[in-house]
């Protein structure tokens, strides 16, 4: 007579279904320090007062921060010309998202995001046991009427991404505001505002005026982009009062760190580091796109501070050309898992690095 097999802790329905985030690659087998142009980390770093500020808050370690972060708190608010207690703040915009979606999602539910939108979204809905409608975007652009069509009346959240990642599109101001125009009051919108900093597109609107005066607009953003502080994961949202104090109930404690919130606080002070920081991806983004376009290959319009590069020719495809960088110790950022199998997205780096990813593509064209 055997034993009967002894149960063991089983997570919820969904859960091992869910496909974990991949972040870029960092590192490249036998390459010291490899030129990593794969998670649109700021070319420049952190600026000077970011470091300074980090490196002065070494002393306080030992203390827990502030839980409602309010020395940011007011910085952002002042910086953005913002009510501070309508803040969300977060290990980066990604805990933002899931926040939202674990306050606002039950199962049955379903959020509405695009075909090629950010894959945080996704995965903190469907661990909420909600859905995914992604709306199609056949020119890798997201329109309001594409979205308006996956809604329905399980639909609690619209995520729009402008601009958007891996494809460099943005949505105009009037666009933003047609959608939310036309969608359900009780449908909650946020727009994702990572790399707002970039655009220099005029027809391009933040949407923190349109969030300020309505009751189900939440605006994000982050310091891990225009202020180079992706390893200290700082992010923020603005939503309407309720929104913000629903969340706050489940926020869990001491989210943002002392060091994050010094850097961050400095950061926000440092104009020279951000105009830089603009002036080199403003510089070298329409640099790279005439460069590998010559080559023969697609380079997407963006309004990021990358470019999403389509390799349309089966001998010269998008994972030969990976593997090809990788060789010169270049790691740029495959894109199959948003469903972009042909796509490779390379950041804006630094002028030797550009000048790098232009020669090996020249050499890989030409093979």
């Amino acid at each position: 007579m055997t034993d009967a097999p002894q149960a063991v802790p089983a997570p919820k329905p969904g859960i091992l279904d869910i496909a974990p985030y991949v972040g870029g690659k960092s590192r490249i087998e036998g390459v010291a320090e490899p030129m990593k142009l794969s998670s649109n980390e700021n070319a420049l770093g952190a600026g000077e007062k970011a470091r300074a500020a980090y490196e002065a808050s070494v002393g306080n370690i030992h203390m827990y921060p502030d839980g409602r972060a309010t020395k940011l708190r007011d910085a952002v608010a002042s910086h953005h010309g913002l009510e501070p207690e309508r803040l969300i703040f977060g290990n980066g915009s990604d805990e933002v998202f899931a926040l939202l979606n674990q306050t606002y999602l039950t199962p049955g539910d379903n959020i509405v995001s695009g075909k090629y939108g950010f894959l945080a979204y996704r995965i903190s809905a469907l661990a909420n046991q909600a859905s995914v409608k992604l709306a199609p975007e056949p020119d890798f652009r997201l329109t309001p009427e594409a979205i308006l069509a996956e809604v329905d009346e399980r639909t609690r959240i619209v995520y729009v991404s402008s601009p958007s990642n891996p494809t460099g599109s943005y949505n105009t101001g009037e666009e933003i505001r047609r959608l939310h125009e036309a969608l359900p009051s009780q449908v909650l919108l946020v727009i994702d505002e990572a790399y707002a900093e970039f655009v220099a597109e005029p027809d391009w609107e933040t949407s923190f005026p349109l969030a300020r005066d309505a009751d189900n607009i939440g605006v994000t953003r982050t310091f891990s982009k225009i202020h180079g502080l992706g390893g200290l994961r700082i992010g923020f949202g603005y939503a309407p009062l309720k929104v913000a104090e629903a969340v706050d109930r489940i926020r869990l404690p001491f989210n943002v760190s002392v060091p994050g919130i010094e850097a961050a606080v400095a950061a926000l002070g440092d104009e020279a580091h951000q105009k830089a920081s603009r002036d080199l991806v403003h510089a070298w983004r329409p640099r790279l796109t005439q460069a590998i376009k010559g080559f023969g290959f697609d380079v997407f319009p963006s309004a990021g501070n990358f470019v999403l590069v389509r390799f349309p020719d089966e001998k010269r495809n998008a994972a030969a050309a990976n593997d090809y960088l990788n060789t010169k110790g270049i790691i740029v950022r495959p894109v199959g898992g948003y469903g972009l199998p042909d796509c490779l997205r390379i950041t804006v780096g630094t002028e030797d690095q550009n000048r790098a990813v232009i020669d090996a593509l020249s050499e890989f064209a030409a093979r």
